[in-house]
């Protein structure tokens, strides 16, 4: 698609296989933690995995949290990338970026919904949206998650463990994703095209 997509280094595991993800849609990546680099980017992918309190900590030790924030390209968030963006996560008591307005809540554990919520879950559009243009409610989409923001006026997209939880935001020039696209099989894959075009409105 020519898109070239800059991913900040954030120490999350899935990186690799976000980067061939990406790769194969015909993407050009970089992975950055230079503040002017990420700047400068086209387009920008926040990833994380782990703890929130630990992941802001990266963050601000390498001087991106304002970066993150003043960016205006389009920006996708990516699992705990998602939490990153919001203004809280009840993790650790973790203060977030404040970028998303919401805070990320433990989802509650019962012996028929162990947390973390691990594995595949179906998708439903709450409204309209660009990212999710080509994908039907009910496709299945690979969680790995304890804590999940609640639904909201910026959710696109839902999924449900014992209630429904934000799975797919859209606020301003930023969107995430708590499910992990690169491990989503065809729906991830197209979530992710979709990213690479995606013009969010003014």
């Amino acid at each position: 698609m020519g898109a070239n997509v800059t991913i900040i280094d954030s120490g999350g595991a899935n990186i690799a296989s976000l980067v061939y993800a990406l790769e194969r849609l015909g993407a050009a990546t970089t992975l950055a933690a230079d503040p002017d680099e990420i700047r400068a980017a086209e387009r920008v992918i926040l990833p994380g995995v782990g703890a929130a309190r630990d992941a802001m900590q990266r963050l601000g030790n390498a001087g991106l949290c304002d970066v993150v924030r003043e960016l205006t390209q389009p920006v996708l968030g990516v699992c705990l990338g998602m939490q990153l963006l919001a203004d809280a996560s009840e993790e650790d008591d973790a203060t977030c970026l404040g970028i998303v307005p919401g805070t990320a809540t433990r989802l509650p554990a019962s012996p028929d919904l162990p947390v973390p919520n691990m594995g595949w879950c179906p998708l439903r559009s709450t409204r309209e949206s660009a990212l999710l243009e080509g994908i039907d409610n009910g496709t299945w989409c690979y969680f790995v998650h304890s804590y999940a923001l609640p639904v909201s006026e910026h959710t696109v997209g839902v999924a449900r463990h014992d209630k429904d939880f934000a799975a797919v935001i859209e606020y301003r020039n930023f969107a995430a994703t708590q499910f992990h696209p690169e491990r989503s099989s065809t729906a991830g894959a197209t979530i992710l095209a979709n990213f690479l075009r995606w013009t969010p409105c003014a």
